[in-house]
């Protein structure tokens, strides 16, 4: 059983070892956090998941961001500690933070990541969405929070200021 809250600044440090801990080193290199540099990361979709002693052991961050005229959410990073993965908590974070995403009234959400893994979530290629550059385009996933929010929408991602 874990309880999710809305990740606060006191737990940013302990988050960002969860990161360091679950992805390769040089993450901070890939094109998506270009994206992130600087930004602010829309706050209330952002949460960490902690057991009943109080232990870290999932986190997700969202971003806003753009694409052409469209604004849209960069889902990520999403991690679930060592110990912890197979018990279902990615998918509660991930699924929990989109219900809460509709409620805001966000229309599409958009990652880069392994389809394999986020088709379950309903995420498909977006074709026509180029990140920045160097990135595989098959790895470019989007999931419409409201109907068809995708279609039609394409064009270069770039930070919402």
């Amino acid at each position: 059983m874990y309880h999710l809250t809305i990740e606060t600044p006191e737990d940013w440090w302990e988050v960002e070892a969860l990161y360091d801990l679950c992805f390769a080193p040089g993450r901070e290199a890939l094109s998506s956090y270009r994206l992130r540099d600087n930004a602010l990361p829309q706050v209330e979709l952002c949460h960490v998941a902690r057991d009943a002693e109080g232990i870290l052991a999932g986190a997700i961050r969202y971003w806003p961001v753009r694409v052409g005229d469209h604004k849209a959410l960069l889902l990520g990073p999403v991690a679930v500690h060592p110990t912890r993965q197979g018990e279902g908590l990615g998918r509660e974070l991930i699924e929990t933070t989109l219900e809460i995403a509709a409620r805001l009234h966000w229309s599409r959400v958009m990652l880069v990541g392994d389809a394999n893994y986020y088709n379950k979530f309903g995420f498909a290629c977006l074709d026509r969405v180029v990140m920045p550059p160097p990135i595989n385009p098959k790895r470019v996933l989007g999931r419409a929070v409201e109907p068809n929010a995708w279609n039609g929408v394409m064009g270069k991602v770039i930070r919402l200021d």
